[in-house]
């Protein structure tokens, strides 16, 4: 990446660290809360290099187990495994598509919620995880899916990163 792309892509995790971690609990309810940390893993997973994006996943990772409270690594450990997998697809897909881009968050956001439960469901003892989080999981998607139908629109969602 160029230096202003860089610079761009860290003002962007900054604003969606703190939109997520301090104004969205304040509004919204829990289940309806987007995960903007997911969404940008899944842009960069479209768009990036390997190099440039496993470590940041893992990192975008890392900040919301941070601000979520929960286990830390939890999610760190499902956004490796969810940017190697969109890594893995994506080389033969057009990356440029908005809907591929929506359809992709979609089922990113169900992989990293079956591998959150299964993992907090086999490293914990919490009677009723499972029905507490499996009833947040449809509005969780499709305010996912909201909230990249919405990025699409920005300027210059159709422009390739470049990358150096």
């Amino acid at each position: 990446m160029n230096r202003r792309t860089s610079i761009l892509f860290t003002l962007c995790i900054l604003a969606a660290m703190s939109i997520q971690a301090s104004l969205l609990p304040v509004f919204i309810l829990p289940s309806f809360r987007p995960d903007l940390l997911l969404v940008i893993m899944v842009f960069i997973a479209l768009r990036g290099t390997l190099a440039t994006g496993a470590p940041l996943a893992w990192f975008l990772g890392l900040c919301k187990d941070v601000g979520s409270g929960l286990y830390l690594g939890l999610n760190a450990c499902t956004f490796l495994v969810a940017y190697l997998i969109i890594k893995n697809v994506s080389d033969r897909l057009y990356a440029d598509s908005a809907i591929l881009f929506v359809m992709t968050v979609c089922g990113i956001s169900l992989t990293v919620f079956t591998l959150n439960l299964l993992l907090v469901v086999m490293f914990t003892a919490s009677p009723g995880i499972t029905y507490s989080m499996l009833t947040d999981l449809v509005p969780h998607l499709l305010v996912n899916a909201f909230v990249a139908s919405i990025v699409t629109a920005f300027p210059g969602f159709d422009s390739h990163v470049q990358t150096s």
